[in-house]
């Protein structure tokens, strides 16, 4: 029976990370999208700021409509 506690929680846990994965690359894709660089952090600190918050509050958005709501955002 521990076995396959164990096999199932590998198996959750690695569905979890490639999740995490996915997230992370939809990220840096909006990011890029949006003109975010390094460039922009290391010229006008107050626009990188403004625009990291605006993907913040999209991404919380996002979220909430699918995780706490149940609606397909897609």
């Amino acid at each position: 029976m521990a076995g396959f506690t164990a096999t199932v929680f590998v198996v959750q846990f690695q569905k979890f990370l490639k999740d995490v994965q996915d997230d992370m690359c939809r990220f840096r894709r909006v990011k890029h999208i949006s003109g975010v660089t390094e460039e922009l952090k290391a010229a006008d600190q107050m626009a990188w700021v403004g625009a990291m918050s605006s993907i913040r509050n999209r991404a919380e958005e996002i979220i909430l409509r699918e995780m706490i709501y149940g609606e397909d955002v897609a």
